[in-house]
């Protein structure tokens, strides 16, 4: 299974926001070593918000080519419809409810078989969730005490679509995403026409 390994911080700066949620990702990000120089063609500003999709979350082109053909045959807006579906993610959702530090370790968490999706044992990252399933640690995952703490110290901010049960060490997906809630800089429009060509 083909994995992104590349440097992060050094991803985030060239993309120009924070991608991999780090807080010191951007610090270097002023330095006069790495502001640009040369005005980036239209064509290019469109590569670039599909780079921060793939960045964001943590998938390969051919996985983005097969989640973007579906989003076209979904109703809506094609662009709200990709990141809709992407949110909805398995590992991504693992991430979003504070149970890993980076997109990375959600995904890791997740093939090492660490989550049960109502009941049921699922190490594929790309599963995806759908409204009203809850995400749980496993019986053996709860007794790792560096799960639990991350879990119990996560300080990120509430999303509306997600609900959180520190009690039980799960989370649940209570309502589709909507887009203007979803917490990534992207312009969906220029991947949209970026894919259009």
């Amino acid at each position: 299974m083909a994995t992104r390994r590349g440097p992060r911080f050094k991803e985030c700066r060239r993309l120009g926001v924070n991608v991999c949620g780090h807080p010191n990702a951007m610090k270097r990000a002023n330095s006069p070593a790495f502001k640009r120089t040369h005005k980036i063609s239209e064509y290019g500003l469109q590569l670039i918000e599909k780079q921060k999709i793939k960045a964001y979350y943590g998938i390969m082109e051919k996985q983005l080519a097969r989640y973007f053909k579906q989003a076209l045959k979904s109703e809506g807006k094609t662009g709200s419809a990709l990141i809709i579906s992407l949110e909805c993610r398995l590992d991504n959702l693992v991430y979003r409810l504070g149970f890993a530090n980076s997109i990375r370790m959600a995904r890791q968490m997740v093939t090492h078989k660490h989550f049960l999706v109502d009941g049921k044992c699922i190490n594929i990252p790309s599963y995806a969730v759908t409204v009203g399933q809850t995400i749980t640690l496993t019986e053996k995952a709860k007794k790792n005490s560096y799960f639990k703490e991350k879990f119990l110290a996560y300080n990120k901010a509430k999303l509306d679509y997600i609900e959180r049960d520190e009690e039980n060490f799960s989370g649940k997906l209570i309502s589709a995403p909507q887009r203007e809630k979803i917490p990534v800089e992207i312009n969906d429009q220029m991947v949209v026409e970026f894919y259009s060509k």
